[in-house]
């Protein structure tokens, strides 16, 4: 069916990101798979085709408009073309709103600059080592010391941990205080007590850095808390909707590209005499998954909507990234299995898709984080 969410403005934007992915992502991407991380000068790259702070103001030389279709077409085509290493959606969909909405104009000009150039490269530090998705189970402090705060705990599975120069950390200022004695603060590259671990080995995404964080008597000047203090709940429950529809975005081409590919697969490749595609259980396989996609696509594009209307709540957000990225295993696993034992091999799109999408079910909130929302919404 023709999708209808989008305009000729776009689709140019379309081309603007196919033609950057083709130029300055892919010939690299297998490089950066080895070496663990991206390069620097490809988050400048990013910055001076304009695909760094659409939402940020034009002050700052950002995009100036929070039309979230721009981003949605960011994320479809890297998920289109395996480009898992270079986070932008996390810089511009999950960082970028803290920013943009909780900072001051001293902490604008500070920060925002570099962020929409692709120089300051920024990550959020969420999860801990014994919380996961539980952020009331957060147990990094943020002691007030008059005019600095003293930072300490650690943080892990951070996503752009190792390049990040600016963090944003949720940390908790009132010991006491459960969800609402927590803060964020901005820590940056150099301060004294803030340590990178190793990089994580991962069993898929390899190109994208992710670390564990420790903060050890960081000091953190009071003109790095970013927003109201003891109020980062408040932020993150409101930020969570838009993440979590970013993740749905982005499983969803995933899950279309796969079976794209795996469509043409099965009409090349043969067995016992003939194509696989003339095999009845082949094609009822592939009409499964197609129809799956297509229904999904419309619930998410329907949710772009109402994300643009300022109407996506959390449960419809939630129900939208579990759905899309259990679809997208799902999808993935037995496109996989149509491959047969090429499949198996990495040197084929499916195998990396199957390996690069496992993480789609857990961050951003489990599938089980999920459906809590959802039926909390529901049963109270």
């Amino acid at each position: 069916m023709q999708r209808d969410i989008y305009t000729a403005e776009h689709e140019a934007f379309r081309d603007t990101v196919r033609t950057f992915l083709e130029k300055e992502v892919l010939p690299h991407h297998e490089r950066w798979e080895q070496e663990g991380a991206v390069s620097r000068e490809v988050w400048r790259a990013a910055g001076r085709q304009g695909l760094l702070g659409l939402a940020v103001d034009p002050e700052y030389g950002g995009g100036g408009t929070d039309d979230f279709r721009h981003s949605a077409v960011l994320i479809e085509e890297f998920a289109r073309a395996g480009a898992s290493g270079l986070a932008l959606s996390l810089h511009n969909d999950i960082v970028g709103p803290y920013l943009t909405r909780l900072a001051d104009d001293a902490q604008k000009r500070r920060w925002l600059p570099g962020f929409t150039t692709g120089e300051t490269i920024t990550a959020i530090a969420m999860t801990e080592p014994g919380a996961g998705s539980d952020l009331q189970g957060i147990r990094t402090t943020a002691t007030d010391q008059g005019d600095h705060y003293l930072l300490n705990g650690t943080k892990t599975f951070i996503s752009n941990g190792i390049l990040a120069d600016l963090v944003v950390v949720v940390a908790r200022t009132t010991p006491e205080g459960g969800s609402s004695g927590q803060s964020l603060l901005v820590v940056e590259r150099g301060m004294a007590g803030f340590e990178r671990g190793r990089n994580l080995d991962k069993i898929g995404q390899k190109a994208q850095d992710t670390a564990e964080l420790s903060f050890a008597d960081v000091r953190v000047p009071k003109e790095n808390l970013l927003g109201a203090e003891n109020q980062a709940f408040s932020a993150l429950m409101a930020n969570l909707a838009q993440e979590r529809l970013a993740i749905a975005v982005g499983a969803a081409a995933a899950a279309e590209h796969v079976l794209e590919l795996t469509t043409a697969y099965v009409k090349e490749r043969e067995a016992f005499g003939r194509p696989l595609a003339r095999l009845q259980h082949v094609r009822f396989e592939i009409a499964e998954m197609a129809t799956e996609c297509a229904v999904t696509r419309s619930f998410v594009d329907r949710c772009i909507t109402e994300h643009g209307a300022g109407r996506l709540d959390a449960a419809h957000a939630s129900m939208a990234k579990w759905w899309a990225t259990e679809l997208q295993k799902r999808t993935v696993d037995r496109c996989l299995q149509l491959h047969g034992g090429y499949g198996y091999m990495t040197e084929y799109r499916v195998a990396r898709a199957f390996l690069d999408g496992r993480i789609q079910t857990i961050y951003g909130g489990t599938t089980e984080i999920m459906k809590e929302i959802i039926g909390r919404s529901l049963l109270g």
